[in-house]
């Protein structure tokens, strides 16, 4: 999706602004993506099971995610198919339609699954009674982020900067935090990270919020970028990737921002490297990745935050966030390919088409499996070999 097609706006904007907005049609693009790259694979991706989730994203901008949770792989489709699947071997444990247009999903906790619609519902569903509707309650505005629960509150981040908290009882509002919101920003909100007495917020402003879990009651603020520039697509700063929490440490990035460490008790800055990206940072080995804006894979080190390497082959390939599987790193494109790149040196060592309609959301990672869903709707199973 091309980076003008992702731009919203919030409020009123000068004539100028209007029409550059109006002319990035749908098959614009401010960078031409590389092309394919032509490799010699050295591992590749052995298909285990495969299955259909009605639409997909049914050719819209959205961001359906499945979840892993407590044993079982939910996925649900922008037409309102939602399916529990058996994670090892694709069999469904069941499958219902909702009769409802979909925006975000899916969030899960032990009893209910979470589902944001079309309409700014949000939808608690149970588990055990294959999908039933629990409670319903309206919204501000729309969200595109899966809701996320941790078992006795359900937040959610609407697309006009708020986060609201709610009973995942009976769907009572416990609290909200208006955020503020830049007059653009992209189509795409970051995932709230929600935890037993913390949880993380991030706003199209480039602001990252912690607060109390339970009442909402903010306990610091850290800006991962800010808005510079004359005009106000040179000032986007969003932050759509969600925080990585380890070791009492949040790692954040943005767009035209910083990945930064950031200590989860005070919100005092550890450390920062300049970067821009619409994904969650992702961390193994020692190191962190960045699967940048432009499509630009970087590695640094987090022990003393130097550049290890550098990965431009798939620039603008509109590149998904990244997959680390036993010393690879997993990332999708736009055209459906998966790419496989050594950990050590951002190396390409192999790659395979898994849906042709592209791949947007993150992959999951179950053991040795690893769970795709593409944008049509096809959701598979692989294993990564190696050769011999």
């Amino acid at each position: 999706m091309p980076l003008g097609a992702r731009v919203i706006r919030h409020g009123a904007l000068a004539g100028a602004m209007a029409a550059l907005l109006a002319g990035c049609s749908s098959n614009d693009n401010f960078e031409q993506p590389k092309p394919l790259p032509e490799i010699e694979s050295t591992v590749w991706l052995d298909e285990v099971w495969d299955t259909s989730i009605g639409d997909g994203a049914d050719e819209q901008l959205l961001f359906l995610q499945p979840t892993l949770s407590y044993g079982e792989l939910f996925a649900v489709s922008a037409d309102g198919e939602l399916a529990s699947l058996n994670p090892e071997n694709g069999d469904y444990n069941w499958d219902t339609e909702l009769d409802r247009s979909i925006l975000a999903g899916v969030g899960a906790d032990a009893n209910q699954l979470y589902l944001g619609t079309r309409d700014g519902q949000l939808l608690a569903l149970s588990r055990e009674e294959q999908g039933g509707e629990v409670w319903s309650v309206d919204l501000p505005s729309e969200i595109l982020a899966p809701p996320q629960s941790n078992g006795s509150v359900v937040v959610v981040q609407t697309i006009d900067g708020k986060a609201v908290g709610f009973s995942t009882s009976d769907g009572e509002k416990l609290w909200q935090y208006d955020g503020s919101i830049p007059v653009l920003s992209f189509r795409g909100n970051a995932t709230p990270r929600v935890g037993d007495e913390v949880t993380l917020l991030a706003f199209a402003s480039g602001e990252v919020v912690a607060v109390l879990s339970e009442s909402g009651q903010p306990l610091w603020q850290y800006s991962v970028g800010e808005p510079s520039g004359r005009t106000e697509l040179e000032r986007l700063v969003d932050v759509d990737g969600t925080p990585v929490v380890r070791d009492g440490v949040a790692y954040v990035t943005g767009y035209q921002g910083s990945v930064a460490a950031v200590d989860m008790r005070s919100g005092q800055e550890i450390w920062k490297q300049q970067a821009s990206s619409f994904q969650s940072p992702t961390l193994d080995y020692g190191n962190i990745y960045i699967s940048g804006s432009d499509g630009v894979i970087t590695a640094f080190s987090v022990f003393n935050r130097k550049e290890l390497w550098k990965q431009d082959q798939l620039e603008w390939r509109q590149t998904t966030g990244l997959l680390p599987v036993d010393g690879y790193l997993l990332t999708g494109d736009y055209e459906g390919y998966v790419h496989v790149l050594s950990q050590l040196d951002g190396s390409l060592q192999g790659q395979r088409q898994v849906d042709d309609a592209g791949l947007r959301v993150p992959m999951i990672r179950n053991g040795d499996l690893i769970y795709i869903y593409g944008n049509s709707g096809e959701l598979a199973a692989y294993r990564l070999q190696e050769s011999d």
